[in-house]
């Protein structure tokens, strides 16, 4: 057995046998007990962090988690997290949360259709299933969409649902870039986890049926407690 292999079966075993909650020992007291250096046992734990069987916070330590149960779905049809966990049972709560209106941003300009001039809304909220962070999710949409009692009365923290609930603009596609990003110092925060571990990112672009777009977003994702998949469909072009 090679001393990877057996570093992660000795940090798997310590996990297995400390209940959820508790805070597991200090890194280099792991280290030293294992026998190795504080970046090899760092990397060697990003593998259980990535499996939602631990989490970090900033200041306090490494805890354990094991998740209960992970919100599945597959990317064919655009749902919120509060309508996968409900499928599934599972009780999701919105966390701290920000609603700014202000300029666009060069970037969100572009991605909108907008001037720098034209006023956004921007809605940044924390996702906590279980208690804790699993989710980080930034709209930014014309200034138009909402106004502000719509915001107040009916806004849950799922853009999605209340544009469906209000039917108008009637909604046709997401279109939706994904890859793996390490937390930056405002996302790291946001999610009480370490800067530079890694989250899932959605990058999505929401078009109405006249092909305006009215949702520029990025949600991260903890990986762990999701899990996303893809149908795909066969074709012979051979025959």
């Amino acid at each position: 057995m090679s001393k990877s292999q057996r570093l992660h079966e000795e940090l798997a075993r310590l996990i297995a046998s400390t209940l959820p909650g508790e805070r597991l020992p200090s890194e280099p007291e792991l280290a030293q007990r294992m026998q190795v250096s504080r970046a090899t046992l760092r990397e060697a734990m990003r593998t259980f962090e990535t499996q939602g069987l631990i989490h970090r916070r900033q200041g306090s330590g490494t805890f354990v988690s094991h998740p209960s149960q992970v919100i599945e779905s597959g990317l064919e049809v655009l749902e919120s997290i509060d309508t996968l966990a409900k499928e599934l049972g599972l009780q999701v709560a919105m966390g701290e949360s920000n609603i700014e209106r202000r300029p666009a941003t060069e970037v969100e300009a572009k991605a909108l259709g907008l001037s720098e001039r034209d006023e956004v809304v921007s809605l940044s909220r924390v996702i906590l299933a279980e208690g804790r962070p699993v989710a980080y999710l930034i709209d930014i949409l014309p200034g138009d969409i909402f106004s502000a009692e719509e915001l107040n009365s009916k806004y849950t923290g799922f853009v999605v649902d209340l544009l469906l609930k209000r039917g108008n603009p009637p909604l046709s596609n997401s279109r939706c870039e994904i890859n793996a990003v390490t937390a930056d110092q405002h996302v790291s925060r946001a999610m009480r986890i370490q800067r530079g571990d890694v989250l899932l990112r959605f990058i999505a672009y929401l078009h109405t049926t006249s092909g305006r777009v009215i949702d520029y977003s990025y949600s991260y994702f903890l990986p762990g407690y999701f899990s996303f998949h893809v149908i795909r469909r066969v074709e012979n072009r051979h025959s």
